[in-house]
């Protein structure tokens, strides 16, 4: 190999000197910036593994509560409970568990089942809906101020009728009337300001969830 001239012997001078001085930090750095994409792509991964082995399990959850096998859709709920909480399988497992124990008189199974979902579910809407649901499991038990400490605050905008609806129907299971009354008339309220800002597709969703508030409304006497 010819030797370096002068010039290029001061270049390579240059860059040891500069490798010497940085080098260390950005290997450091290269290391640190591919450990973060391998990372990414490896949680992006697992995501998508969990996903999908939660929704295998939700399927047999399904099929159980379809076919009233309360113990196998309990044990299904559980291990998405347990073993997949990260996913949206795990609150709607635990919803539909809930709402099948609910109708077969087990309220303590329907209970803890809402209550997980209330306290772990990701999307507020979702843990809004454990909240009333569990509200009315409440209040079924008779148990009214726990009920009424649930259905308290605010709530997410597409669940504010139904949170309203659900205090006149506390208030009545009370007999107070009048405290019922106002709280259909302001739960049919909310359901014509929604329809007002959705449109269509609003009043189509609203319209059955309006009917049974006038139904009730007019068996606590109507408008005043």
């Amino acid at each position: 190999m010819a030797a370096l001239d002068l010039e290029e012997q001061e270049q390579l001078s240059a860059i040891k000197s500069w490798w010497n001085q940085w080098g260390n930090a950005i290997t450091w750095l290269v290391i640190a910036v591919s450990a973060v994409i391998i990372g990414q792509q490896g949680w992006n991964w697992y995501q998508r593994d969990q996903s999908v082995k939660a929704s295998a399990i939700y399927d047999v959850l399904q099929e159980a509560a379809l076919g009233g096998d309360l113990k196998k859709t309990r044990e299904a709920a559980a291990e998405l409970t347990e073993h997949f909480p990260g996913t949206q399988y795990a609150a709607l497992g635990a919803l539909l568990s809930a709402k099948i124990h609910a109708e077969n008189n087990d309220t303590q199974t329907a209970r803890a089942q809402l209550e997980w979902v209330k306290d772990k579910a990701a999307e507020d809407v979702v843990r809004d809906l454990a909240r009333l649901r569990l509200a009315y499991v409440l209040i079924e038990e008779q148990k009214f101020d726990d009920a009424a400490k649930l259905l308290d605050g605010k709530a997410e905008a597409s669940l504010e009728a139904r949170f309203l609806e659900a205090r006149g129907d506390l208030h009545l299971m009370r007999d107070q009337r009048d405290e019922a009354r106002a709280a259909y008339q302001a739960a049919l309220t909310r359901i014509d300001e929604s329809v007002k800002a959705g449109g269509d597709a609003a009043r189509i969703a609203q319209q059955g969830i309006r009917s049974v508030v006038e139904i009730k409304l007019d068996a606590v006497g109507g408008k005043q």
